[in-house]
This record gives structure tokens, sequence and C-alpha cells, in this order.
């Protein structure tokens, strides 16, 4: 379905890429660096 002067796949990629800028952001935000080797809550080797 074509909207007005947009190709038919112009909406989808806009879509695609709102979602891959989201996805981008959100896995700059997770913590880096080494692992837990010992699980806190428990007291366990992890």
């Amino acid at each position: 379905m074509a909207g007005g002067w947009t190709s038919d796949g112009a909406v989808q990629e806009q879509i695609d890429s709102t979602i891959e800028d989201a996805v981008a952001r959100a896995r700059s935000q997770l913590p880096r660096g080494d692992s837990l080797r010992h699980c806190e809550e428990y007291d366990a080797p992890g």
C-alpha cells in the first residue's frame, strides 16, 4: 500500500530504523566489563 508520494517500503523502513535506534540506545546503556564470578544473592559460585 503506497502512502502518497512514499514508496511501498518507506513506512516499514522508518519503523525498522526507529527500532534499530532504540535497541542501539538500550545496548549502549548496559554495563560493561567482567561478569560476576560469584552469585551475590545466594553466596554461591556463578
